[in-house]
């Protein structure tokens, strides 16, 4: 069972207290975007085996969004982490990259 502590009330959740969100730090595209623009947002999202980041809510507690940097083969959670942020914190790169050499995630290479 996945289990990921929220960062804002700081309870470990089993993922039956989460809601899974998908990708995290997509950019997004409204009005005034271009048609494959907007077709890569809605569409084109990454699936990785291995190292991937999401977003989570945590639906029976606090009710706030958050990101998670985990592994979709082994279940290791790298981090967890406030979701205003429009990138992995530094600290979070730095630890996926000491237990992943050479892994890289969009425009992130670490």
């Amino acid at each position: 069972m996945l289990i990921l502590e929220c960062p804002y009330c700081g309870v470990k959740a089993e993922e039956t207290e989460l809601h899974g969100g998908g990708e995290a730090h997509l950019k997004r595209f409204g009005p005034g975007s271009s048609d494959d623009e907007f077709h890569d947002y809605l569409f084109m999202k990454e699936n990785p085996r291995g190292v991937h980041l999401e977003r989570w809510r945590h639906v029976n507690g606090c009710g706030k969004w958050f990101h998670a940097a985990r592994c979709t083969q082994t279940l290791e959670v790298f981090a967890t982490y406030s979701a205003q942020t429009t990138e992995p914190p530094q600290e979070v790169k730095d630890k996926i990259s000491a237990k992943r050499p050479g892994w890289t995630w969009r425009e992130f290479e670490g």
